[in-house]
């Protein structure tokens, strides 16, 4: 019967140590998520504010573009000036089109972090559940250990008095 306490014990302090390693791998997977995802917001915030500068340029751009063309319609008169002013306005408005376009990327892209950076939330969120389930195990598995350390010790003083 000693044998089968003991039996008990060892087993009991194997899933005592597994779920303390488990625990402690969670509490590794938690933290490396949680820096993934502080990575994700820096990420976020750097795009925003990139996404915040190509709009200021896009503003610029388009007001460029518009000042331009007012001075084209009034330069009529003069032939070869209008032509340098028209090439001018390409130039600018096709560098309204590639802001505009990286602009459209960045806004991709920050939608595609926004989404990436929820379903790490959720991820984050469901191993904390998880480690919390462990901890819980952890914790009722303690409990019967120090339950059967008690019955044994309360055993062993009997076996004592006999």
């Amino acid at each position: 019967m000693a044998d089968r306490i003991r039996e008990k014990l060892n087993q009991l302090r194997l899933e005592a140590d597994e779920s303390a390693a488990k625990v402690e791998e969670l509490k590794a997977k938690v933290k490396a998520l949680e820096q993934e995802n502080l990575a994700k917001e820096q990420e976020i915030t750097s795009l925003s504010h990139k996404n915040g500068l190509l709009e200021s340029e896009n503003e610029k751009l388009d007001t460029t573009i518009k000042d331009l063309k007012k001075t084209a319609d009034e330069g009529l008169q003069h032939g070869t000036h209008n032509e340098t002013l028209q090439r001018r306005l390409q130039l600018l408005e096709e560098e309204a089109e590639e802001a505009d376009k990286t602009l459209r990327e960045t806004n991709e892209k920050l939608r595609q972090t926004d989404v990436k950076a929820g379903h790490f939330e959720r991820k984050v969120q469901a191993l904390e559940n998880e480690r919390d389930q462990w901890e819980g195990k952890y914790e009722e598995m303690a409990k019967k250990h120090r339950d059967l350390q008690k019955e044994l010790e309360e055993l062993q003083n009997e076996i004592g008095n006999i």
